[in-house]
């Protein structure tokens, strides 16, 4: 039984913010600073540790919004940063795991609960890659981000999103 550590591949990997049947925002390359690993045992995550720093001023991200501009629910000139800092991990079973952290978005951190998963394994040029996909659902008046003066969808909760591709080399 080996357990295998995995690093986070930053320009293969995305979040996103998602209101119910419409998407707000998808954060493309926008990482800054991280230290997010994964461990797999028997193709299995035994362990996730998802630290990040996400600016969506960031010159080299792409952020794309669907239906409202991402500046009305998320200031991209006052509080242009979003973390995620790891506190634990929970391994259910092989397809139920999940991460516990604390997520600041809009300057307001919370602890948040969301859902991790390995969606797809391969291995091209002898680097083997594994893509997690980590979500859950936030309140959104929890980190003040509510849509404009018209106040439309304000109940309805929003999704994180985010598809992590780690890599780690083949000898």
């Amino acid at each position: 039984m080996t357990t295998s550590k995995w690093n986070l591949n930053v320009s293969e990997s995305d979040f996103m913010v998602r209101e119910k049947k419409s998407v707000i925002a998808y954060m493309d390359a926008a990482f800054e600073e991280l230290s997010s690993s994964i461990a797999i045992e028997n193709n299995q995550l035994t362990n996730a540790k998802l630290d990040f720093v996400l600016d969506v001023n960031r010159k080299n991200s792409q952020v794309v919004s669907v239906g409202k501009t991402f500046n009305s629910y998320l200031s991209s000139t006052a509080n242009p940063i979003v973390t995620f800092k790891t506190i634990s991990f929970e391994a259910i079973n092989s397809d139920i795991n999940f991460v516990k952290g604390y997520l600041t978005m809009n300057n307001i951190t919370k602890v948040v609960e969301l859902d991790a998963k390995i969606v797809k394994e391969y291995a091209p040029n002898n680097t083997a890659k594994v893509v997690l996909e980590i979500n859950g659902e936030i309140n959104r008046n929890d980190f003040d981000l509510v849509p404009d003066a018209a106040g439309k969808l304000r109940g309805y909760p929003l999704q994180v999103m985010a598809n992590l591709e780690f890599t780690n080399y083949l000898n």
